[in-house]
């Protein structure tokens, strides 16, 4: 049972989290619907512009170890906190960037607070039990297809009236103020209060970052599992996010008004596909270990299905193109917050942020490719085909690592679920004595 101190600091743990991830994703995916004003700004086509969406993935991916390294190792808020402040200041400096040269700079560095969510989700496992973390992890989500729709509305709105540096100035302060509130209001708690055998004690023993447990990670055959369907499935988030607004414009030949009552829905349907996905996924859970994984591998399947076939809807059917739009978007999130549930099930709490990070340090290894491959092929077909053709490939091969780490997954759970038990016993002798 909670106390009231608790409920407290686990309201206000997801709240500022939430708020954190919601501007941050607004920020991160603005560049999305201000592409053709940028574009036109610095005269580039679509490789160059896709290259420079490819330059901040690349960066985060650099820094990915070192975030999971420091999130083990020091306070997580403290950290969170210099991640917000670090967002806010090189956005202001993508703002003021004069020629394209600094600005593909200064937006590649837009990456360093990009790979800082493992901090996140290793205090958000510490603050809520395993049974919940799905539909909590699926909330916590619901803020970065929100966060793109406050973008585009930002984009679509103020970036007419202002231009699109003025954009970059309001997210990039949002940044800025949210980094100070961070610090002053969230405060660290300890790693795997959570866990079920270690609730009821009153004292537990601190485990920090060591070379050696994290290593151990390497040996998970279920973690090699999410790590591979990671690499391939991040492919059709970077390429629809980017993309997708400017294939509107250019290929189905939609008006910004169009393009806004097109996306709106859609991306409100993703919204509810990430806590339908977690909510669904601790459903099957508490039925079998495997459940995560076999929600993930349907959502996977369906949502590829689904987008094939909403693409190759007619250009004169923009109805009928929305509507499938829509179906499509509820079943592709549906896995995201079940992988990251099913990470914290098998990974031991201080070394949770780094396995956070070597999941997405590699699926970033292959999503920093994918804006510049898809702005390549469609210089040689059709962006519509790019989209279509790295999308569906991509979310069909994950969705047989999927099916796979649910075969592997129920040894692994009881792997931790032993150490976590041995844990609670070491602590009651110390208690005892």
């Amino acid at each position: 049972m909670h106390t009231r101190h608790q409920q407290k600091q686990r309201r206000l743990v997801i709240g500022l989290s939430f708020a954190f991830m919601l501007f941050h994703q607004a920020d991160k995916l603005l560049i999305s619907p201000l592409t053709s004003q940028i574009m036109a700004e610095f005269k580039i086509n679509e490789a160059q512009m896709g290259a420079l969406v490819s330059g901040a993935l690349i960066v985060g991916t650099i820094f990915y170890p070192v975030w999971g390294y420091l999130y083990d190792r020091f306070a997580r808020p403290k950290l969170i906190a210099l991640a917000s402040f670090i967002w806010g200041s090189t956005t202001w400096l993508s703002a003021i960037a004069p020629t394209f040269g600094l600005f593909a700079v200064t937006r590649a560095s837009t990456g360093i607070d990009d790979s800082s969510y493992p901090g996140i989700y290793s205090l958000i496992g510490d603050h809520f039990e395993p049974k919940i973390r799905g539909r909590i992890y699926g909330l916590l989500q619901l803020s970065m297809p929100l966060g793109y729709l406050m973008g585009m509305l930002l984009a679509m709105v103020l970036s007419g009236m202002l231009g699109w540096r003025a954009v970059f100035y309001i997210t990039g302060s949002l940044g800025v103020l949210l980094s100070i509130i961070i610090l002053i209001s969230l405060r660290e708690v300890p790693r795997g209060q959570s866990e079920p055998e270690l609730m009821a004690l009153n004292e537990i023993a601190i485990h920090r970052f060591d070379l050696q447990t994290a290593l151990l990670l390497f040996k998970k055959k279920t973690l090699w599992l999410l790590f591979a369907q990671g690499f391939v499935n991040i492919f059709p988030w970077q390429v629809i996010t980017f993309w997708f607004f400017y294939y509107l414009e250019s290929e189905r030949g939609y008006q910004q008004g169009s393009v806004l009552l097109t996306m709106v829905p859609a991306v409100l349907a993703l919204a509810g596909g990430y806590f339908l996905g977690g909510l669904l996924g601790d459903f099957a859970f508490k039925h079998t270990r495997r459940g995560r994984m076999l929600v993930s591998m349907a959502g996977a399947v369906i949502g590829a299905v689904l987008l094939w076939i909403t693409m190759s809807v007619p250009l004169d059917k923009p109805v009928l193109f929305g509507i499938l739009l829509v179906l499509t978007a509820l079943f592709m999130p549906m896995g995201s917050p079940n992988i990251v549930s099913s990470i914290n099930d098998i990974a031991l709490p201080e070394v949770r942020s780094s396995a956070f990070s070597i999941q997405y340090f590699i699926e970033n290894s292959g999503a920093a490719i994918a804006p510049a491959l898809a702005g390549y092929i469609a210089t040689k077909t059709s962006l519509g085909f790019a989209i279509l053709i790295i999308s569906v490939a991509a979310r069909i091969i994950a969705a047989a690592f999927m099916g796979l780490a649910a075969i592997s997954i129920p040894a692994d759970i009881q792997i931790l679920r032993d150490q976590m038990q041995e844990r609670a016993s070491n602590s009651e002798i110390q208690t005892s004595r």
